[in-house]
């Protein structure tokens, strides 16, 4: 039984350095057309606009492409979208969330977990992770998710990896995105703003896959 566990040890750490060595004889792919910025500036009737980080941002996060918009109903109504691309070069995630991201910046976090939406193209449902935060008078609701290869979506990091670490072996890629839609609101208002980030969501889900970015 020993001298099994040893050998089956053996061939699994020899398939691994294979592996390794296969990848990167193939170089790494770098993006060459980043078409997120190309997603629609209306979704659902909601009209978007461009909004902006600060540069210390940016720098911290190290994506290969933000978007980040509010889009605004005609009644007013606001929803806020915000999708940090990472390329096969850099790793194909960021290493922040809104776990640890919200609480640095006075948030409160009063509720988490996760909850299942169904699209049109996920007629199933999928898995996405969602947040209620508080600061002050006023709350946030928040749903989140990584994507990659364009239309798998995974809510956890160590789903993440898998994915990257099978595309890595088998398409020579491991590209992947950070997705996080939010509503703000008072608390009189959190059942609308629940529903409204739900819906809004389901539509990034749906269209996001036509505008994922091109590697080579």
């Amino acid at each position: 039984m020993n001298n099994r566990s040893f050998l089956i040890s053996v061939t699994i750490l020899v398939i691994a350095i294979v592996l390794v060595i296969l990848i990167s004889q193939r170089g790494e792919p770098v993006v060459v057309k980043t078409n997120l910025e190309n997603l629609p500036m209306e979704i659902a009737g909601y009209k978007g606009t461009e909004d902006f980080f600060p540069d210390s941002v940016y720098k911290e996060l190290n994506a290969d492409r933000h978007v980040y918009r509010h889009y605004r109903s005609a009644d007013g109504k606001q929803v806020d979208l915000y999708i940090g691309y990472y390329g096969t070069a850099k790793g194909g995630r960021t290493g922040h969330n809104p776990y640890g991201c919200l609480p640095g910046a006075g948030w409160g976090i009063l509720d988490s977990g996760q909850m299942i939406l169904k699209t049109n193209n996920y007629p199933n449902g999928i898995l996405v992770n969602y947040i209620l935060a508080r600061k002050a008078e006023t709350y946030e609701s928040v749903l989140h998710w990584y994507q990659s290869a364009g239309n798998k979506v995974l809510s956890t990091g160590i789903q993440q990896n898998i994915e990257r670490f099978i595309g890595r072996v088998f398409y020579n890629r491991n590209d992947g995105a950070f997705v996080r839609v939010s509503v703000f609101g008072k608390e009189e208002h959190l059942k609308e703003a629940s529903l409204l980030v739900n819906s809004f969501a389901a539509k990034v889900l749906d269209i996001l896959p036509e505008y994922w970015p091109i590697e080579k």
